[in-house]
């Protein structure tokens, strides 16, 4: 299992080679303001870390805007419209699957993104982040005509979305199938190391910035210790450089 150690490898590599790894962090499921996203908000300002928050358009209040208006770096991306289950019973979640005919959620989508934009416009951007990292392909292929640039799920992207750029995540950070805490400090380590090494040896392309995910609502001590430790280490290599949305996604 991989150490702080490998992972400082991994980067002296990648600076060795006179290369830069790029990094991102996005996190889900953000509705409104309280103590774990007061929580999330010093952490991505105490270690000038960018922050990409998936916002549920549906459900968000107000004061979300409000609790990030002086965080530097912060982008809100579309996280679905109301993050609604649509699935039949015994189905993985999801709430834009191929359960419902393609226009209705491509409605759905574009009304998302409108909600967004024009509640938060300087904050909004146009990426989505399906609800539960799953989308129907046929929509995917459809969504830069409903006004999105980017695509955001998690683990390597399959589909050719022509103009839609696609970004995703490759650490979760909790154990969803478990029993929803921390994936441990072993393997978080591994899952994100395994993706520098395979963007360095050249099975990922090197610009697929390694993605990482959190959700401050539901996580617990070790996770948030997890971070904090991760963008301490990070910031000691010249290497390693974490990325706004705009450069992840190159959004003008």
């Amino acid at each position: 299992m991989s150490t702080w150690a490998d992972l400082a490898t991994e980067l002296a590599q990648w600076s060795g080679q006179g290369r830069h790894a790029g990094l991102w962090w996005r996190d889900d499921d953000a509705v409104t303001s309280g103590p774990k996203l007061r929580q999330l908000t010093i952490l991505s300002k105490s270690h000038h870390v960018p922050l990409a928050m998936a916002v549920i358009p549906g459900l968000a209040e107000d004061a979300l805007g409000e609790a990030v208006s002086d965080l530097p770096g912060v982008s809100f991306l579309v996280h679905g419209l109301k993050h609604q289950n649509h699935a039949p019973e015994g189905q993985k979640k999801a709430e834009f699957g191929d359960h419902r005919p393609i226009p209705e959620m491509l409605e759905d989508a574009t009304r998302a993104w409108e909600a967004l934009s024009s509640r938060f416009p300087k904050l909004a951007q146009p990426v989505f982040v399906p609800p539960w990292n799953r989308i129907d392909d046929a929509l995917a292929r459809q969504l830069h005509g409903a006004g999105f640039q980017g695509l955001s799920r998690f683990g390597a992207g399959d589909v050719s979305l022509g103009p839609l750029a696609e970004k995703n995540c490759h650490l979760d950070l909790i154990n969803w199938r478990g029993d929803r805490g921390f994936i441990g400090q072993e393997l978080a380590l591994e899952s994100l190391i395994s993706h520098l090494q395979a963007r360095r040896a050249g099975p990922v392309n090197e610009d697929e910035s390694s993605g990482v995910l959190s959700h401050h609502d539901v996580m617990g001590p070790d996770s948030w210790g997890f971070l904090a430790e991760l963008f301490a280490r990070t910031q000691e290599s010249d290497a390693a450089h974490w990325l706004t949305i705009d450069e992840v996604f190159r959004l003008p």
